[in-house]
């Protein structure tokens, strides 16, 4: 049962542990789906490995990189002189944020990651990431752009109706 009334808030400090702990889990992901593939492919496997293997092995750490750095300035709390917290950076575990788009793309690049060890072509899962790009710049940016109703001409006033207002103007004063 759910509870009721308002939904509490979250403190500075709460956010920032929660933010950390968040950032630590996505930092073993990374290392471990990094870990896996390299010991499958580079190191088992070494001799078949192709330009692609590392090709994909180059795209996939720029992909964790620049989502892992996102992720990170967004979550960077700020201290004051004292050392007390003042904010703790934007909350990581919120939904429909833009952190939340980032951590499912890193999730993605490792689910990829790991079972391109199994095949090559799992890479080409990767392409969901561009059609969910597109999708949510449909949903939010573009289709509401496109579908928006133009400025409605306004409505001629007939005479009889502006005189009425002019007299009642006239009266006011």
């Amino acid at each position: 049962m759910a509870p009721k009334g308002k939904v509490g808030t979250k403190g500075k400090k709460q956010i920032h542990e929660e933010n950390e702990a968040t950032l630590k889990f996505y930092t073993r992901v990374i290392l471990g789906a990094n870990a896996i593939y390299a010991a499958i492919n580079l190191l088992l496997f070494y001799g078949s490995s192709s330009f692609w293997t590392w090709l994909l092995l180059v795209f996939s750490l720029v992909v964790y990189a620049a989502s892992y750095r996102s992720m990170a300035a967004m979550a960077k709390p700020a201290f004051a002189e004292d050392g007390s917290l003042l904010d703790g950076g934007i909350d990581l575990n919120m939904e429909q944020g833009m952190a939340e788009h980032l951590k499912d793309v890193i999730l993605l690049t490792a689910i990829v990651q790991v079972l391109s060890t199994v095949s090559s072509y799992f890479w080409y899962i990767w392409l969901l990431a561009p059609v969910r790009a597109v999708q949510l710049l449909w949903v939010n940016i573009l289709g509401p752009w496109f579908s928006a109703s133009s400025p409605a001409a306004p409505e001629e006033v007939n005479e009889k109706k502006q005189r009425r207002q002019e007299r009642r103007q006239m009266k006011k004063f």
